[in-house]
C-alpha cells in the first residue's frame, strides 16, 4: 500500500516534471516563433528588392562607369546628379540595412541568400572603392559596414553551395582560391 508520504513524494515528482516540460515546451516555441519573426521580418524587407522599380534601379547602378573617384563624383556625385544619388542610395542603404540585421540576429540568412545570393556582393565590388572613399572623407570605418557583411556573407555561402561558381574578377577578393576566371 501507498502511505502519505510516498503519494506526496510522487505528486512533487510529477509536478516537476510537468514544470520542465512546461518550460522545455515553452522554450522550443519561443524559438519556433522566433524564427518566424525573422523570416517574416526578412520577408517584409525584401518586397522591395523583387519589384520592377528596384530592378530598374539596381540595373542602372550596374551600368555606371567610371574611371576614379572623382570622375564617379563629376557624373554621379550628390552634388550634379542628384537623381543617381537617390537612385544609388535607396539600394545601397537597403543592403547597408539588411547586413545590419543579418549580424544582429534579427534577418534571416536563409531567406536572404535565396532572394539576393549574388547582387549583394556584385553591387559592393562595383562601388567598394566610392564606398570606401566615402568613409574615408565623410564618417570614417562604420559608414556601409552592415553592406560590406552583407555581400560577405552571400557571397561565403554561395561558394560553400556551389564550389564550382566561377567568380567574376572584381569579386575574387572574397575567396582567392575561388577565382577562376
Amino acid at each position: 500500500m501507498f502511505d502519505l508520504v510516498m503519494l506526496q513524494s510522487i505528486s512533487y515528482t510529477a509536478g516537476a516534471i510537468s514544470v520542465v516540460l512546461g518550460v522545455i515546451y515553452y522554450v522550443m516555441n519561443l524559438r519556433t516563433n522566433q524564427r518566424a519573426t525573422r523570416i517574416t521580418l526578412t520577408n517584409n524587407l525584401l518586397q522591395n528588392f523583387v519589384s520592377e522599380a528596384h530592378q530598374r534601379r539596381w540595373g542602372e547602378l550596374l551600368n555606371m562607369k567610371w574611371s576614379d573617384y572623382d570622375d564617379f563624383e563629376k557624373k554621379y556625385g550628390s552634388d550634379n546628379n542628384l537623381d543617381n544619388f537617390a537612385k544609388r542610395q535607396a539600394v545601397i542603404l537597403q543592403f547597408d540595412i539588411l547586413g545590419n540585421l543579418l549580424r544582429s540576429g534579427l534577418a534571416d540568412k536563409e531567406t536572404l541568400y535565396n532572394c539576393i545570393q549574388i547582387t549583394a556582393p556584385w553591387t559592393w565590388a562595383k562601388f567598394k572603392s566610392v564606398l570606401m572613399e566615402n568613409r574615408r572623407l565623410y564618417s570614417g570605418k562604420d559608414m556601409f559596414t552592415g553592406f560590406e557583411y552583407l555581400a560577405s556573407e552571400m557571397m561565403r555561402m554561395k561558394l560553400e553551395r556551389d564550389p564550382s561558381y566561377t567568380i567574376p574578377e572584381s569579386l575574387a577578393e572574397y575567396h582567392p582560391d575561388h577565382a577562376r576566371i
